[in-house]
């Protein structure tokens, strides 16, 4: 499920071909872990540089799904730390270049992390096999063709994220 973005200061939403106003219905976040099925495991993306964020994503988690499973990323890992203890989050360290991807080598020497999510563009073998060592779990995005989703997951990837999920849903495909 993709949501509508903001235009900074700006208020207008949008996505893609989407333009929304402000005063548009929005889900919130106690809404959508109320209603999602208890075997679903959900991923969110945080965005944003407020870290009192992750305190709302931690309350809402315990409000309405305490313990359950569910993934948390962001490319700003500060938004990432305090939610690092809550019981059944995995923590999952975004990256969306080659900046972010040098300094999480540097941030987390020798450190295994719960997951890495990384723009497909920066990944080839090698990449993924240094991250792997790193990380119990490595997703990538954007996989937008069958194509793509086969050579990640030849790759070993492990999980892909893609907005194409009817084009990819019906292939059998298993990270090596």
């Amino acid at each position: 499920m993709r949501h509508l973005k903001t235009v900074g200061p700006v208020p207008i939403l949008w996505d893609r071909w989407t333009l929304a106003p402000p005063w548009a219905r929005r889900l919130v976040l106690g809404e959508l872990l109320a209603a999602a099925e208890e075997t679903t495991e959900l991923m969110l993306d945080l965005k944003g540089r407020d870290v009192r964020l992750s305190g709302h994503v931690a309350a809402a988690l315990a409000e309405h799904c305490p313990g359950r499973p569910v993934t948390v990323c962001s490319q700003r890992w500060e938004l990432l730390e305090p939610l690092a203890d809550v019981p059944g989050v995995r923590v999952v360290h975004s990256v969306g270049n080659l900046r972010q991807l040098a300094a999480l080598r540097r941030r987390f020497p020798g450190e295994r992390l719960k997951g890495i999510s990384i723009h497909r563009r920066l990944l080839d073998a090698r990449i993924v096999d240094e991250l792997r060592a790193r990380s119990e779990l490595v997703m990538s995005w954007p996989v937008d063709s069958p194509d793509q989703a086969t050579r990640l997951a030849e790759w070993g990837v492990q999980g892909l994220i893609t907005s194409r999920v009817d084009e990819l849903a019906s292939m059998k495909v298993v990270a090596a």
